[in-house]
């Protein structure tokens, strides 16, 4: 009986020789008293079991073979009459040859006859079935029909065995309330009798208690159909079969045909369509496993034409089997999505992945199946350990391989998780926002798995076309594309998962793999799973995404709320303009050490961090501490260690300032250790302490790191030779010559600036006086008429203040109306414009005798071309940018005097401070920021040149060269520049600041 092939053995009808049992009901009849109990009797006895027959005399009047049935070692029909459940044939109504055994069936009826059996099973199980099933023991099918009429009558008995049967529901559905049935009986089972297979997917059914006759269609799947028969010869089987088992034709009187029966005989009389391949084989796997079977029927569904949807749960054994899971699996049913999308997740599942195997394996129905073309290819026997030091997306992380070496390029491997699809991240330079739940999803992750130790197995890889993507690269017509990995990551330490709804997945050794990292986010709503086409590389755990899944779905999690996603409005500073970061300076200063989160390691000291507490991104670089720059020696490895050490893991910081771009210098912990020290140890990074060491808190920390590798001499120092420092940082040098702190006033053409002393007490007397003045009417025309040379106060034109300021030239006559122009020189700042005779007013002597604030210097060591140059308007532009800023602090170490100017005369003019312009904030010069973007070219080089001068080119040299590597602005045609030297630059507008 539990026989799989797809062979279908010979089958044989046997009736029992020399008995006559009382008859079921057929359509719309009643049942002979005890025709139900008898036939149970038997059906119970022997169906699914193994006997043997033999066939005692033929009728062929009827085409009827009588024989004798054996259950092991004992006579059917024996135990049949013993039991009081049949009659034996009078000798004179038999019609053909008698049973072989007929004196022992005589016998046992006249000894049940004395016992009175039979008379207490008149209430027992209601039902009518006409064939039972019987596989004999030399593989050959028996159908046994019986009528066993009851031998003994109690007062009353015989009405109440016969059963009160409700209209049948077959042929004719108005008799069955076919949805209120599913309403009153959803996902409860229902016990059933099969008394016909149509087909391998469809069965008709006793429901018990009740006896409601009806058809069942297997629920999520379809077997072959067993074709149709002849019209005439349906109806003429339906209508006209004989009943009695012993050949006589019943007198019952049949009902007459319907319209519908007669326009089918007419016109389709010889409509005969042959079964589909397997029809005949699914039938028969569906018999043999259910027909005349006790089963359990669980009401899906209802279609659209009142017909039930159900699942068919057959016995076998202790346990009991899914009809349509065991057809599926043995390639005789295939799928269908339509009544599946009606049962649980977790069977709808177990059908789809069946059907997938059964295609594999060319099992039956499939065995001429051609997989569709796929993308993907399964990737065997790859499994390694790490660390994940990135979780780029939901469903998306990055793992430091424990097998290759550190700081190799290959240490690092990308993990897409496989068959999960979380919300895309957006990407912020095509204006991309995050997807609802994308954020969630990353920092879900991050949280998780950021510094942990994971299991990784690689599953299959995919080959993604890029067509559709911005920036797709098409190459001979054809669309870019690119391989994807894809795999299983399990988390070693189940206490970072605690409180998640997922389990253990095991490896093939038996020994916890950890937790599945992909079921983990499924199951909080994060991520979906993908439908994968038949044939398709998927996931091992594919069946336990699916029902992580269906839990979120049903506890309403995350991507499937019926509520709006949580809103985060992010500032992100990093592509804000330099003005509104240093405008957020103040709020972070004030707040002291911050919590963030490291989003990406730009270089091995610049970073850009989430700082969740003010809602902002920003680009944070260290204080004093810088890593070789991209390309450079070391650069890759200072980015590694990084990455390792902080990228996504939550920090500390303390902000200090902000630079000129927008980047804000400060120091950053991790778990208590400044993560400067660390890469000043590993000797990525050199420390930059002689312009502002006073601002860093562990700088006596950062100078012993820094010693320390030197004298191990690591990386970056593995050339280092103790005492031959840079001169230009020499702390000795440093403190021969004259360092001024000084704020940038003016910025003229060809790398000359002006600037103020920071905290001269000289400015503050001069502009305290200035502020007491009473400056209201203009002087009347000819009472004060001033001449070049002379120092008077000038309202400046773009903020109406008053300031000291030399006549530089005049009308060549005497004044004649307030509106005669002057042009002046405020000798404050640096500026220099036309004023109106209104806006001159004379200063006190007192006022005007003291010293000039603005002191003219140029950038030292290199040459800016003049406004007049090719580049000149840009590096003008560039070292405003740099240097006009009213908070902005520079430290100018003076290199040289030029008094070649003699005295102030004009803007431009005087004695010129050659210096080096160090941003105290970006420990950098403006010296080497000008080489560096291809705006300025050093000086040449003479054989005179004292040892610091020959170290300060040396140190310079290097920026320069990037430039010319680069190509940037005055380098774009190669060297080609005149070393003529710069004349003086023409006058200026007004511009600067006050």
């Amino acid at each position: 009986m539990g026989s799989t092939k797809a062979e279908i053995p010979p089958e044989k009808t046997i009736t029992l020789s020399s008995l006559i049992a009382p008859r079921l009901a057929r359509r719309g009849g009643v049942d002979e008293p005890f025709a139900w109990d008898s036939r149970e009797y038997l059906r119970k006895l022997c169906i699914g079991k193994e006997v043997i027959f033999k066939v005692d005399y033929t009728v062929p009047s009827i085409g009827r073979e009588f024989g004798s049935v054996f259950l092991g070692d004992k006579n059917v029909a024996f135990l049949v009459v013993s039991e009081g459940w049949a009659k034996v044939r009078d000798q004179g109504q038999q019609k053909g040859e008698a049973s072989p055994y007929l004196a022992e069936l005589q016998r046992l009826e006249e000894q049940a006859k004395q016992q009175g059996l039979g008379r207490d099973f008149f209430c027992s199980y209601l039902s009518s079935v006409d064939r039972l099933l019987l596989a004999c023991a030399i593989l050959e099918r028996i159908r046994v029909f019986m009528c066993l009429p009851m031998l003994i009558q109690v007062p009353g008995a015989p009405e109440a065995s016969i059963r009160n049967l409700p209209p049948s529901a077959i042929g004719d559905p108005s008799n069955l309330d076919a949805m209120g049935l599913l309403a009153a009986n959803k996902g409860r089972p229902i016990q059933g009798i099969v008394e016909q297979v149509r087909d391998g997917s469809t069965v008709r059914v006793y429901l018990l208690p009740g006896f409601q006759f009806v058809q069942v269609f297997v629920a999520g799947i379809q077997a072959p159909s067993m074709g149709r028969r002849a019209v005439s010869d349906v109806i003429h089987e339906t209508e006209a079969t004989t009943d009695d088992a012993n050949g006589e034709v019943t007198k019952e009187t049949r009902p007459p045909l319907t319209s519908a029966q007669r326009l089918a005989a007419s016109s389709a009389s010889s409509t005969e369509v042959t079964p589909d391949p397997f029809g005949r084989e699914a039938k028969h796997f569906t018999e043999i496993r259910a027909l005349n079977r006790d089963v359990r029927i669980v009401l899906e569904g209802v279609d659209k034409f009142s017909n039930l949807i159900g699942s068919v749960y057959y016995p076998d054994g202790d346990t009991a089997k899914d009809l349509a899971l065991e057809l599926v699996q043995n390639g005789l049913a295939k799928f269908v999505e339509w009544s599946a999308s009606m049962m649980e997740d977790d069977a709808k599942r177990k059908l789809k992945a069946a059907e997938l195997q059964a295609k594999k394996d060319r099992l039956r129905i499939w065995t001429n199946y051609v997989p569709p073309a796929s993308n993907s290819k399964a990737i065997h026997d790859l499994k390694f350990t790490g660390k994940v030091v990135e979780v780029v997306s939901g469903d998306c992380v990055i793992v430091a391989d424990d097998a290759v070496t550190y700081g190799s390029p290959s240490a690092e491997r990308r993990v897409n998780l496989s068959s999960i699809r979380a919300p895309k991240m957006g990407n912020p330079r095509r204006d991309e926002k995050p997807a609802p739940y994308a954020r969630e999803a990353r920092e879900f992750l991050r949280s998780r798995l950021i510094g942990r130790q994971v299991n990784v197995s690689m599953e299959y890889s995919r080959k993604v076309n890029l067509a559709d993507a911005p920036n797709a690269v098409m190459v001979s017509g054809l669309a870019d594309s690119r391989v994807m990995d894809f795999g299983s990551v399990f988390l070693v330490s189940p206490s970072m998962a605690e409180g998640d709804d997922t389990a253990s997945a095991r490896s093939s050794g038996n020994q916890s793999a950890g937790i599945n990292v992909a079921e983990m986010i499924v199951s909080r709503g994060f991520a979906t799973v993908i439908r994968h086409r038949d044939f398709e590389e998927r996931s091992n755990h594919y069946d336990a995404l699916l029902a992580a899944e269906s839990r979120a779905i049903n506890g309403k999690k995350g991507v499937h709320s019926a509520k709006d996603p949580p809103v985060m409005h992010i500032t992100d500073l990093t592509t804000a303009s330099a003005k509104k970061a240093r405008d957020f300076l103040p709020f972070l200063q004030r707040s002291g050490r911050l919590t963030a989160v490291v989003e990406y390691v730009l270089s091995g000291h610049r970073f850009k961090l989430l700082i969740p507490k003010e809602t902002c991104s920003i680009a944070f670089s260290f204080s004093g501490v810088r890593c070789p720059g991209r390309d450079e020696p070391f650069s890759d490895e200072a980015i590694a260690l990084m990455r390792r050490k902080i990228l996504q893991r939550d920090v500390e910081i303390e902000i200090e300032t902000v630079d000129r771009t927008g980047t804000f210098l400060g120091s950053l912990w991790e778990s208590r250790t400044n993560m400067a020290v660390t890469l000043l140890e590993a000797g990525l990074a050199k420390l930059q302490t002689s312009f502002g060491s006073d601002r860093i808190p562990d700088a006596s920390l950062l100078a012993r790191a820094e010693q320390s590798a030197k004298q191990r001499k690591l990386k970056i120092w593995e050339n280092y030779i103790e005492g031959q420092e840079d001169a230009n940082y020499s702390t000795s040098e440093a403190k021969q010559k004259e360092v001024l702190k000084v704020v940038v006033t003016e910025v003229l053409g060809g790398g000359k600036f002006y600037v103020q002393t920071v905290g001269d007490q000289k400015v503050a007397a001069i502009q305290q006086q200035l502020a007491s003045l009473n400056l209201q009417e203009p002087p009347v025309v000819g009472s004060f008429n001033p001449v070049k040379g002379d120092t008077v106060l000038a309202q400046f034109s773009i903020d109406n203040s008053w300031n000291r300021a030399m006549i530089v030239n005049g009308p060549r006559a005497t004044v004649e109306s307030p509106k005669d122009k002057f042009e002046i020189f405020y000798i404050d700042y640096g500026n220099q414009e036309m004023v109106p005779y209104s806006r001159l007013r004379p200063l006190d002597p007192a006022v005007s005798s003291a010293p000039a604030l603005a002191q003219l210097c140029s950038l030292a060591y290199i040459k800016v071309p003049n406004l007049d140059e090719d580049f000149g308007h840009e590096a003008a532009e560039y070292l405003s940018e740099c240097t006009l800023n009213s908070s902005k602090e520079f430290r100018a170490m003076v290199e040289e005097r030029d008094t070649s100017g003699g005295k102030i005369r004009g803007q431009g003019t005087g004695t010129i401070l050659l210096v080096t312009l160090v941003d105290v904030e970006a420990g950098s010069s403006i010296n080497a920021a000008m080489l560096q973007e291809g705006l300025a070219r050093l000086e040449r080089r003479k054989r005179w040149d004292t040892k610091e001068r020959q170290a300060a080119l040396d140190n310079l040299e290097e920026f320069q060269d990037k430039a010319k590597r680069e190509r940037l602005r005055m380098w774009q045609y190669g060297d080609v520049q005149s070393d003529d030297e710069e004349s003086a630059p023409p006058a200026r507008k007004a511009g600067g600041r006050r």
